[in-house]
């Protein structure tokens, strides 16, 4: 299972998650902030848990370009 956490407060809206991971994030019209797709949100963090373990490379990938570190993935 994998695991991925968004702190979507602290978003700066450089864009690069999307780049890397367009299959979990999208850029919001609103506020120009990522949207972490299809997460449940609690306290300010945006999580969801995917059986997918294909997206963790990809997500990986975006929480290391991530310049605020706002992005936390792990395998369970």
């Amino acid at each position: 299972m994998v695991v991925i956490t968004l702190q979507r407060n602290k978003c700066i809206g450089c864009n690069y998650c999307v780049e890397l991971a367009p299959k979990q994030f999208q850029m919001s019209k609103k506020d120009g902030k990522a949207v972490l797709l299809h997460s449940k949100e609690k306290k300010g963090f945006f999580t969801i848990k995917s059986q997918d373990e294909f997206i963790f490379e990809d997500c990986k990938k975006a929480s290391k370009s991530c310049p605020v570190k706002i992005i936390n993935v792990k395998s369970v």
